[in-house]
């Protein structure tokens, strides 16, 4: 069976026989191949072609595949053929920083498996590259609220319409997404931002402290978190705050003016909060002059992998020495877990990653098992993978309203692999549309 988008192969060989037995082998394999007789123009072509993978003769004339490998600063790997007598010039070619060598006769199937374990290296080095390329381009609001789904681009869209202006803010979503975060933002990004910005935990504050947070953060913005555990008879002074910017410090006859951006935030329901009786309504709509709605991060997993960057930068820096970089299997951990701790627990993970990194070889699976206690028969990576496929194709098929070829397009697999892949991940088809 043809494979699908195998990657990009530059093939090297002066033997032009053999070069177009490479070249159709690859190709057969699903590669997108180029190949040259000579390494004497190779540097041109790596850049022009991009490949993600260089095979090459290890004795040519002019220009040798050994001095090919040492002309290569950086860029993709080179896998070398050589002669049964040529082995100790691999071996040496191997401690240069070659990929790998096969030795002649060599088994098609065993030189595309290599092939494509040095492809999968590479492309996974560059989305790291175009990882950290994107973190540094970002700045304000991109770096605050960070992801490039269509539902963080349109929240980061909306604080910064919100944060020119003084009206009340109810931030809503689960633990961990991240709702301090935003109203740290709408302050930051406000003519606000010189001015003191007051946290408190609504639950935990009385009528005589309010006053007391209230007069502190004056001039700037008061956000009061868990706003649904609120006490019930700091419920009505704070109402008083909204309405009238004012409060009755204590031992005062007279109430003082304040000037305050009020935000608040919840991972309850609210509806349900006033109709326990444990939040007034009145003081609801107060409160959601605009609501705002963070989505879980099960529900953005494209955005993952430019946080886990990021918060691979953070960790790496802090800990010494350069961020260890995420492999392909920890990218597929990353994607099958469902984090229920959301942004917040992903940030850990990612902490304990690189803290396991600095003492050896660390797999972001063990990090996640690590930071979750019910977490007692962790799946291994082909569990992980068939997790990764079963979520990302039923995604496809429901943004795809069920047509089968525009789903099998838009996951670049054939029609055929992707029936296959329904059976074989137990998917049901009609349930998803």
């Amino acid at each position: 069976m043809r494979a699908v988008n195998a990657g990009r192969i530059l093939i090297i060989d002066d033997d032009m026989m053999m070069r177009n037995s490479l070249v159709d082998l690859a190709e057969a394999a699903g590669w997108t191949a180029k190949a040259l007789a000579r390494a004497t123009d190779a540097a041109r072509w790596i850049a022009q072609f991009q490949p993600d993978v260089i095979l090459s003769d290890l004795r040519m004339p002019e220009v040798s595949g050994l001095d090919l490998l040492r002309s290569l600063d950086s860029g993709p790997p080179l896998v070398l053929i050589s002669a049964h007598g040529d082995i100790p010039m691999a071996v040496e070619a191997m401690s240069a920083g070659a990929y790998s060598f096969v030795e002649k006769p060599f088994d098609p199937k065993r030189l595309l498996l290599i092939l494509s374990h040095a492809a999968e290296q590479h492309q996974m080095r560059q989305s790291n590259h175009r990882l950290k390329e994107r973190l540094q381009q970002l700045s304000g609001l991109d770096r605050l609220l960070l992801g490039q789904t269509s539902e963080i681009i349109e929240l980061r869209k909306t604080v910064a319409m919100l944060a020119q202006s003084a009206t009340p803010v109810l931030i809503r979503g689960e633990t961990g997404t991240g709702k301090d975060l935003i109203a740290r933002a709408l302050h930051d990004t406000s003519d606000r931002c010189d001015r003191p910005y007051v946290a408190v935990n609504a639950a935990q504050v009385s009528v005589t402290q309010l006053p007391i947070v209230a007069q502190a953060a004056s001039g700037g913005t008061l956000f009061l978190d868990e706003i649904c555990a609120c006490p019930p008879d700091v419920q009505p002074a704070l109402l008083r705050l909204i309405e009238a910017q004012e409060v009755l410090p204590p031992d005062a006859a007279l109430p003082e003016k304040v000037d305050l951006r009020i935000v608040s935030a919840t991972n309850e329901d609210t509806g349900k909060a006033v109709a326990e009786g444990r939040l007034r309504q009145d003081l609801l709509f107060r409160l959601e002059g605009f609501g705002l709605y963070i989505p879980p991060l099960r529900a953005r997993l494209d955005d993952i992998p430019l946080l886990a960057q990021r918060f691979l930068q953070e960790f790496g820096a802090s800990q010494g020495g350069g961020p260890p970089d995420l492999g392909k299997d920890d990218l597929a951990a990353t994607m099958a877990y469902d984090w229920p701790g959301n942004v917040r627990e992903l940030r850990n993970v990612i902490e304990r990653f690189v803290f396991l990194s600095q003492m050896g070889e660390a797999r972001v699976a063990d990090a996640i098992s690590g930071t979750v206690d019910y977490v007692t028969d962790r799946p291994g990576l082909r569990e992980a993978v068939a997790a990764f496929e079963r979520q990302m194709i039923s995604r496809a098929i429901r943004d795809h309203g069920g047509r089968m070829d525009e789903t099998a397009e838009a996951l670049g697999i054939g029609r055929r692999t992707l029936n296959e892949k329904i059976v074989k991940l137990g998917l049901d088809k009609d349930a998803l549309i």
